[in-house]
This record gives structure tokens, sequence and C-alpha cells, in this order.
């Protein structure tokens, strides 16, 4: 059977994007509206409505599958968009081609630049790691030599490497939306590796980053501006975790900005 896919992509995208908004909407209620007021972490709130008893889960799976969902369908509609090779390779047998795309995967390189394979994708990496974070009570630890920060950071990775796969070889994923991997040469070992590898990296700098660099800005500066923008710039993936929660990407809990 032959299945045109763009038109199943794009449902399956809106589908994902518009079932994370709706619950994220319901979930938030006039919390969306705070914008840059204090507010409690969004973690805490929501293990107390969700779950009711503190202590008998560590992790809102609810709020880390939605967040998760939304991630991996703005990846897909980006790859769609953007990219002329994924829509060039949209048309032919759907099933028959993505078993063959999973046949596919040797060796190391998979042909995208060193910049894609060794920058973007531990960003990626860094991204799932913290929305794993996000939805931890555990996960929200000072950077130091102990147990309980590296613990969390090694269990984001571990997220991270699900995450990867669920990206790469998953019924929806690049796999599947593209056929990578159908032509010699074109997937490979690398993102499986770096992807939560160098995320680990990227999660562990940032975290450096904010708490050397951001938080000393932010008790010296007034200006939000300057703020706003280097959380953005240094932090890249722990803001990208924001849109996920549809807020502005330079929010962090219980740190508002300057006023």
């Amino acid at each position: 059977m032959t299945f045109r896919f763009p038109q199943i992509a794009a449902a399956i995208t809106l589908s994902l994007a518009g079932a994370s908004l709706a619950s994220a909407s319901a979930a938030d209620g006039d919390d969306a509206a705070a914008g840059f007021a204090p507010v409690e972490s969004i973690v805490e709130e929501r293990f107390e409505n969700e779950i009711g008893l503190e202590g008998q889960n560590p992790v809102n799976w609810r709020s880390l599958m939605r967040q998760t969902s939304l991630a991996l369908a703005f990846q897909h509609a980006f790859r769609v968009a953007a990219q002329p090779k994924t829509r060039a390779e949209l048309g032919g047998p759907f099933f028959k081609d993505y078993i063959h795309s999973l046949r596919g995967i040797k060796g190391w390189d998979d042909g995208d630049s060193d910049f894609i394979n060794y920058v973007a994708h531990p960003i990626m990496g860094a991204t799932a790691g913290f929305i794993y974070l996000d939805n931890d009570r555990r996960g929200d630890v000072d950077l130091g030599m102990t147990r309980r920060y590296w613990s969390s950071r090694l269990r984001a990775t571990g997220f991270a490497a699900a995450y990867t796969a669920a990206f790469e070889v998953a019924p929806i994923s690049e796999a599947s939306i593209g056929n990578v991997g159908l032509n010699p040469g074109t997937n490979g070992a690398v993102d499986f590796v770096m992807t939560p590898v160098g995320g680990l990296g990227m999660m562990v700098a940032e975290d450096a980053l904010d708490k050397h660099v951001l938080r000393p800005l932010e008790r010296s500066s007034n200006n939000r501006w300057l703020v706003a923008t280097m959380r953005c710039v240094l932090n890249p993936a722990r803001s990208t975790v924001q849109i996920t929660r549809f807020k502005p990407p330079w929010r962090r809990a219980g740190r508002p900005l300057p006023r």
C-alpha cells in the first residue's frame, strides 16, 4: 500500500501540538498570564495538584510526556517545513520505506555536518534532559561534586537517550518522516551517542554558566532585557524547555526579571 505522507505527518504534528497546548492551558490556568511575575515552582504545583501526596512519585510523568510530545512535534514540523531533502522523501510506501530506513543504520557517520552532529544534537540532548529535570522533584540541584547532582544529571541523560531513540527510529521519527537511513550513509551511530552524551556535557556547562554567570548577573543588574537575553544566549537548552510549557524562554521559576 502506498501513502502520500505529508498530510499524515502534518495531521500528527498538529494533533500532538494541539493536545499539548490544550493540556498545558488547562493545567496552567491563570498562571499563563503571570508573565514576569514571581511564581512558585511549576513542578511543585503540578505534583501537589496531580499526585496529591508529597513523595509518592518524584517524577511527574503526565507533564513530562506532554512536554516531550510537544518537543518532538515541533522538531518534525520544522524538518518538514525547512528541509527540502525531508520533503522529497515523503512519498512512497510508508511501512516498507520505514523498515528499510531502520535497516540502513550502519557505521558512525550520517552525512550531516560536524556542527549538526557535535553541537546541535548535544543541545537537543540537553533540552530533553532539562525537560526531564523540569518534571523531577530531585532535579533542582545546584552544580557541585555531589551524588545528588550527578545522579539527577545521569537520570536526565538516560531520558535523553530514550528521547533520541524516539526522534530517530520510532514510528513517527526521522526514519519514517523523510526516511533518513533509506539511502546509504544517511544514518549512523553518531546521533544515538552524541545526543545524550554530548547533552550531558551541555547540561553541566549550562548549569555552570547559570551558577557562575547568570545568577551573579541577576543580583547585580537592574536591566531586565540584558538578563532575559543572557539567559537565552547562555542557556539555550534550558530556555527551550520553557517554550514547551508555553512560557517565555527567559523565564526561570522563582527568579523574576528585574523590574
